[in-house]
């Protein structure tokens, strides 16, 4: 009983956490307002470029209520703004969000900064007298979580179009209307998969949940879970020695006696644990447990059927059959043909970039490939910026079809069709223009190489909503931190006339 009702009190704790205000409108003791924040224009790291961006949105006022309307929303329903105890506003939430994306930290760096970076801290509205807010790892993790990739996906929208007034200098005509579409693999945070740890992953997980709801519930037989546990991971690693290679690179027959033993047991575990699961299935407060549990009861029965198709019935399993992560479910097996990289273990995601550097438009691709989502990312984009003209594409996105279809929603198509061309089509691709544009395409790499390394190379969030959400915060980040650059480009540029005047 009293651990049900300690339950409870933590499932509270988060609403508890949650922020009540944007941003506090009167300052404090000590505060510096943040239009006066300073920052060193000779330091190229992407800190204070992300923070200036910041800044201007702050300034702006116009950009400052649009920003503000997006992030009401993520205010959870459940939570009061005017009642209960204060935790994060929202352009903490905002500012941290952003940060832990650009500079690709985990949650535990994050912390660190946040409580510790004087600068960052006068962003976020605190004092050099309020050394006593902290910030504990929880908070962050619970508060920044409350992202989802729609809204993000609408803040864009809106620094983008800032951004782009910011470059052009509020010129209309001088709007960026040519972009460049590519993709590239976001890796998920697992492991190389084989049936072996997929099987050993499904099973520790499925009798860690049980051992916790069997002393919940008072179920008999789990005294001995890490025991069991220790001694299905020795079968795990004597059935993984049964496969070993030779140095020629071929696969020794083993006579895969470890690997029945490891099966055997793992089933007979299994089973116990789906008990447990069906015991509190109907229980309001455990039910997800139990749910979870199941789930990882599924994952082992399905590798312990692959198992044995595989080393003792010599069958060969399916690639749609497989699952690479019991943990990121969505994780997909990704050969791109890169050199030195045989397979990726991730998701492709598609982006759309803009002359001046903006990322306009992405999209996660699950089970699709460029030519299935050349059109469709386009057609949205559209949708989102109705001035852009023309985009250029790589080979991997050609179709006839997709030649005929953006060639009607586009004024100018640059997309480099496969195989031997005909006289028509290779005197297109001969023109000067088609010719400069699919040379200028190439700067869509850069694109991907800078989100890459600010953020994008491998998503710390778990779930697909988690990546895509993850996904989306490295997109506004980065063009946030775009428009700091621009904003101190522009100030290092009248810094050195004036001292060539001087």
């Amino acid at each position: 009983m009293c651990k049900t009702k300690k339950h409870l009190q933590s499932s509270k704790k988060f609403t508890g956490e949650c922020m009540r205000k944007i941003i506090p409108e009167q300052l404090q003791m000590g505060e510096i307002p943040i239009e006066d924040i300073k920052f060193d224009l000779t330091c190229r790291d992407e800190i204070p470029q992300l923070l200036k961006g910041l800044q201007h949105i702050y300034c702006n006022t116009l950009l400052r209520q649009k920003v503000f309307l997006l992030l009401r929303k993520i205010i959870p329903k459940n939570v009061s703004i005017t009642n209960g105890r204060k935790g994060m506003n929202l352009w903490q939430i905002f500012v941290l969000g952003s940060l832990r994306l650009n500079c690709n930290w985990d949650y535990d760096k994050l912390q660190e900064i946040a409580n510790n970076h004087i600068v960052l801290r006068q962003m976020l509205g605190h004092s050099m007298l309020d050394i006593e807010k902290r910030y504990s790892r929880q908070t962050l993790n619970d508060n920044l979580r409350l992202f989802t990739s729609n809204i993000l996906d609408e803040i864009n929208q809106v620094i983008v179009n800032a951004g782009v007034k910011l470059v052009d200098g509020g010129k209309k005509k001088s709007k960026p209307t040519h972009t460049r579409c590519d993709s590239f693999v976001l890796e998920t945070n697992v492991h190389f998969p084989t049936d072996l740890n997929l099987l050993w992953d499904a099973l520790r997980k499925a009798l860690t949940l049980s051992f916790r709801m069997a002393e919940i519930f008072n179920i008999d037989g789990w005294r001995q879970t890490t025991h069991n546990i220790k001694a299905v991971k020795k079968l795990f690693r004597a059935a993984q020695k049964e496969r070993t290679r030779d140095k020629d690179g071929s696969t020794r027959v083993a006579s895969n006696h470890a690997t029945q033993q490891y099966i055997d047991k793992a089933m007979v575990l299994l089973e116990r644990a789906a008990n447990v699961a069906n015991a509190i299935d109907s229980h309001l407060l455990y039910g997800p447990t139990g749910q979870e549990i199941k789930r990882f009861v599924e994952h082992g029965i399905r590798q312990i059927d692959q198992i044995s198709r595989r080393c003792f019935k010599n069958e060969k399993i399916l690639h749609h059959e497989k699952v690479f992560s019991v943990f990121e479910e969505h994780t997909e097996w990704i050969s791109k043909g890169k050199a030195g990289v045989p397979q990726e273990l991730g998701l492709r995601v598609c982006i759309v970039e803009s002359s001046c550097g903006f990322i306009l438009h992405h999209k996660v691709m699950q089970n699709e490939t460029d030519d299935a989502i050349a059109v469709p990312i386009i057609k949205e984009t559209l949708a989102r910026y109705p001035y852009v003209k023309s985009c250029s594409f790589d080979k991997g996105f050609h179709s006839p079809q997709n030649q005929t279809d953006l060639s009607e929603i586009l004024q100018y198509t640059v997309l480099p069709r496969k195989g031997k061309l005909n006289e028509e089509n290779r005197r297109f691709e001969s023109t000067d223009k088609f010719t400069e544009k699919r040379r200028q395409h190439s700067a869509v790499e850069s694109a991907i190489n800078a989100i890459e390394n600010h953020g994008l190379d491998r998503c710390r969030d778990r779930g697909l909503n988690g990546f895509k959400r993850y996904v989306a915060l490295a997109i506004v980040a980065r063009n946030i931190q775009l428009i700091g650059a621009v904003l101190r480009n522009k100030e290092l540029a009248l810094l050195n006339k004036d001292k060539q005047v001087a």
